[in-house]
C-alpha cells in the first residue's frame, strides 16, 4: 500500500478543525442574515479558533447586501474558505537559505511542541536540497532533547555538535558554528531550551547564545524560527507573544497538525502576527513538515471538498 499523498495528510491533520468549524456554522444560514444570525456565525468563528479579527471581517463581508436573503452552508463556507486564504497567503512564505554561509537558523520553542523532531526534519529537506547541513545541541537543559538530536542526526545523516546534559549551551553554539565556518558548511541548525517558567532567565540563555555566535557572524542567527504545538489552541498564541520579545522571531514552524489538533490557531497566529509560516507539520516521519498552499489550506479549514486551480 502506498504511503497517503500531502494532501490526504492534510485532509486528516486538519480534521477536528474542519468538522468543528463546520459543526459550528451548521445551520447558521438557512434563514435570513440578520444581525443576530451573522452574531451566532461571529461566535462560532471564534469558537473554530480563527481568531476575533478574522471572524469578524468574515461577519462584515457576508452582511454585504449581496448575502441579506440567506445562504446555503456551502456558501457560507466558501466565504469563510476565502477569507481564511487571504490571511494565509501574506505568510505561507519558504524559509529562505541564502542568507550566508554558514547559515544560523536558530529554533525555540517550549518543551514537548516537537521542537526536536522539526530540526531533524528541516536538516532532511536542507539536505535534500543539496546543502550541507550541521546541526548543534543546545538543549542542554535535558539529557534527553540531547540524546534525541544525536538519534535524529544519525538517521538523517549529518553531523551534530554536543555536549553533557548541564552544559554551557552557548559555546556548543559556538562551536558547532566554528566548525561550519571551517567545514563550509551551508547551514547550522541550533537547537535552544524551551523553559518559560523563568523568562529572565530564558532570554539571559539566548541573548548569549546571540553573543557568542555573533564573534563569528555579526549577522548570526540569520532566522529564530519558533516551533508552536496547534494542539495547544490559543495558547500558542502566548508563546509567540513571549518569544517574540525574549528571542526576535522571524518565522513560525506549526506542528502536531495530525486530527487532533485546534489548527485553526494556524490562521488566528496569521492574522495578528503577520509572522511568516515557513513550514507545517502533520505527522511523526521526516517527510511530513513542508510548506503549504494558502488555498488549499484554507479549503480544507473551511470544509470545501473542491479545490480551485
Amino acid at each position: 500500500m502506498s504511503p497517503p499523498s500531502w494532501r490526504d495528510r492534510l485532509l486528516g491533520g486538519f480534521k477536528k478543525t474542519s468538522d468543528r468549524l463546520v459543526g459550528n456554522l451548521a445551520g447558521l444560514g438557512t434563514g435570513r442574515l440578520d444581525e443576530a444570525t451573522l452574531d451566532e456565525i461571529e461566535e462560532a468563528l471564534i469558537a473554530s479558533d480563527l481568531g476575533p479579527a478574522t471572524a469578524a471581517r468574515i461577519r462584515d463581508r457576508l452582511a454585504e447586501g449581496s448575502f441579506e436573503r440567506g445562504m446555503e452552508d456551502l456558501g457560507i463556507r466558501l466565504i469563510v474558505s476565502e477569507e481564511i486564504e487571504k490571511v494565509l497567503e501574506r505568510v505561507a512564505k519558504p524559509l529562505a537559505t541564502d542568507a550566508a554561509r554558514p547559515q544560523v537558523i536558530l529554533v525555540i520553542g517550549v518543551n514537548g511542541s516537537g521542537k526536536t523532531t522539526t530540526i531533524a526534519k528541516l536538516a532532511a529537506i536542507l539536505k535534500a536540497d543539496g546543502l550541507k547541513v550541521i546541526l548543534a545541541a543546545g538543549d542542554t537543559f535535558r539529557a534527553a532533547a540531547i540524546g534525541q538530536l544525536r538519534t535524529w542526526a544519525d538517521r538523517v545523516g549529518v553531523p551534530i555538535v554536543s555536549g553533557a546534559e548541564g552544559g554551557d549551551a552557548a559555546g556548543i553554539a559556538f562551536e558547532a558554528l566554528k566548525q561550519a565556518t571551517d567545514q563550509r558548511m551551508d547551514v547550522l541548525v541550533v537547537d535552544t531550551a524551551g523553559r518559560l517558567q523563568n523568562k529572565r532567565e530564558l532570554m539571559d540563555e539566548l541573548a548569549k547564545i546571540r553573543r557568542v555566535l555573533g564573534r563569528i557572524d555579526p549577522g548570526a542567527p540569520h532566522n529564530v524560527l519558533l516551533v508552536l504545538d496547534a494542539t495547544t489552541g490559543q495558547n500558542a498564541l502566548s508563546q509567540i507573544e513571549v518569544f517574540k520579545e525574549v528571542a526576535g522571531v522571524t518565522g513560525l514552524v506549526m506542528t502536531k497538525l495530525d486530527g487532533t489538533a485546534r489548527g485553526g490557531v494556524l490562521v488566528a497566529a496569521a492574522e495578528k502576527y503577520g509572522l511568516p509560516i515557513h513550514a507545517i507539520g502533520v505527522g511523526e516521519t521526516v517527510d511530513d513538515l513542508r510548506g503549504f498552499d494558502a488555498n488549499e489550506v484554507a479549503r480544507i479549514i473551511a470544509g470545501v471538498e473542491t479545490f480551485q486551480r
